[in-house]
């Protein structure tokens, strides 16, 4: 509550720090009472783990001797001294135009949970997404006149993002007769909700987009968060601006936003080396 973390963060930190506790009873003392070397030795297991996944566990260490250290419980912060694994920046995935139009008529949409699959598509291309703000998508947070969407992303921070007419149209079809199909007269909140009458899961989206994209003949795995890398990438290769760009994925600094740049003029090298007589 007081960092303003996402649900999904503080389920890994759970985790990790769980991981972590049950190896400090193996040495034989608690999570107070290890020492910096012994936390030194923690980290050195850690090796062959990828190199994301240890420093979101040093995080976690870091931020539970913080607060141990702030309510007077340690004097001192055994983490302070660790150092933190290097992160190669990672160039994220991304589908072309083509692709992403082969992708988005995968769905079978003559059948209520196809026009539903479609629809989720189809926005989150449009609007950039992260999964979860997809799925927790209520009706109430849909303005169609409008064509927006309501979202609270990362550390709780609400945005109001548009997206196209292709999507409204296609939103406009789906709440006309997929969804009330899907639902059969019950009662949901949920603007995508499964057959249980629930909010669809991440995980059972996930999946989705899977099976999609072996029907589209994209021969890579993708993810959810591909559509997410694509409608970035895309809108830089048309001239958006990185500061609305920045606004329109949530992105707290501008830093992170700007990988996307880098793909972009991927993209164009790749673009001219395939097209100029002398590329």
């Amino acid at each position: 509550m007081e960092r303003g973390l996402a649900e999904n963060t503080l389920a890994a930190y759970r985790g990790d720090l769980l991981r972590f506790s049950a190896w400090a009873e193996e040495r034989g003392g608690g999570l107070l009472a290890l020492a910096s070397s012994d936390l030194s030795d923690f980290m050195e297991e850690q090796i062959g783990t990828p190199v994301r996944t240890v420093a979101r566990r040093l995080s976690a260490l870091r931020r539970f001797y913080r607060y141990q250290v702030d309510r007077g419980a340690l004097d001192f912060d055994p983490s302070a001294r660790l150092e933190s694994p290097r992160l190669a920046r990672r160039l994220p995935g991304v589908l072309s135009e083509s692709e992403v139009e082969d992708l988005l008529a995968a769905p079978d949409v003559s059948t209520p949970l196809g026009l539903r699959d479609r629809t989720m598509l189809e926005l989150l291309y449009a609007s950039g997404l992260r999964v979860s703000e997809l799925v927790g998508l209520t009706l109430a947070r849909v303005n169609r006149a409008q064509s927006t969407v309501r979202v609270t992303g990362k550390g709780s921070k609400e945005r109001l993002v548009p997206f196209g007419e292709e999507a409204s149209d296609w939103l406009d079809r789906y709440l006309g007769t997929g969804r009330p199909e899907i639902l059969g007269g019950r009662l949901c909140d949920a603007l995508f909700p499964s057959r249980r009458a629930k909010a669809i899961s991440r995980q059972a989206f996930w999946q989705a987009i899977k099976r999609y994209a072996r029907r589209a003949g994209i021969p890579r795995e993708i993810s959810p968060h591909t559509l997410r890398h694509a409608f970035a990438t895309h809108l830089l290769n048309h001239g958006a601006d990185l500061r609305v760009l920045q606004m329109l994925l949530g992105h707290s600094d501008l830093s992170t936003t700007q990988i996307y740049t880098h793909v972009a003029r991927e993209r164009l090298r790749q673009i001219h080396a395939e097209h100029h007589p002398r590329g």
